[in-house]
């Protein structure tokens, strides 16, 4: 797309001004993230063949490749920049292309057997987002190893027993022998994590 832009952007040039320009001299980039679009012309350069004002060259240019290419879904100009939005058809065609290359080679050279491990909290501590992050991860890989061609066995390690249980244990014999996250009014991982700190600062 960045190269039919610039071959496109030439030939609005000679068009609309009546000169010829080199493609190479034109400069197409990623619309920064503030801006709401996804590719940019920048025009600057271009103003010595319009003899007009940035804003006017781009408007100029926005309205010729909106015209010539359909997959442009709309336009606008800041000072020499043209920032050039793309339909959502175009990226679903461009997703589909992909995928049919992907597609083609997902056939492995030898089936294997894949063990994937997500995401095994800690058994003494909340929940977060970060775990969110790891089950996101887990799946996700777990999808594409799938996708290969490969058998897949996701496993989640629920009986991590370790110090860090021995602790919260003694913490509460310690501490609190008689309670109870019903009594604390906590939730029950909130509960051990919190004998969790009490022995640690003990």
């Amino acid at each position: 797309m960045r190269k039919s832009l610039k071959k496109a952007t030439a030939k609005a040039v000679k068009k609309i001004y009546g000169s010829t320009v080199a493609p190479e001299i034109i400069q197409v980039q990623r619309t920064k993230s503030e801006f709401s679009a996804d590719l940019t012309i920048v025009v600057f350069p271009l103003v010595k063949y319009s003899r007009k004002k940035p804003e006017n060259t781009a408007n100029d240019i926005g309205v010729y490749l909106k015209h010539v290419f359909p997959e442009i879904s709309s336009y606008h100009v800041i000072k020499g920049f043209l920032n050039l939005s793309f339909s959502s058809e175009f990226w679903l065609n461009q997703l589909n292309v992909h995928l049919k290359v992907i597609n083609s080679s997902l056939s492995p050279a030898k089936k294997m057997s894949c063990m994937i491990e997500y995401s095994s909290p800690n058994t003494n501590k909340p929940l977060h987002l970060g775990h969110i992050r790891n089950n996101l991860i887990g799946d996700a890989m777990s999808r594409i190893v799938k996708a290969n061609g490969h058998d897949v066995i996701r496993v989640n390690l629920i009986n991590d027993r370790g110090i860090h249980i021995c602790k919260s244990m003694q913490a509460y014999l310690d501490f609190d022998p008689e309670g109870s996250p019903e009594k604390s009014g906590l939730k029950g991982d909130k509960y051990v994590g919190k004998l969790y700190v009490e022995f640690e600062n003990a």
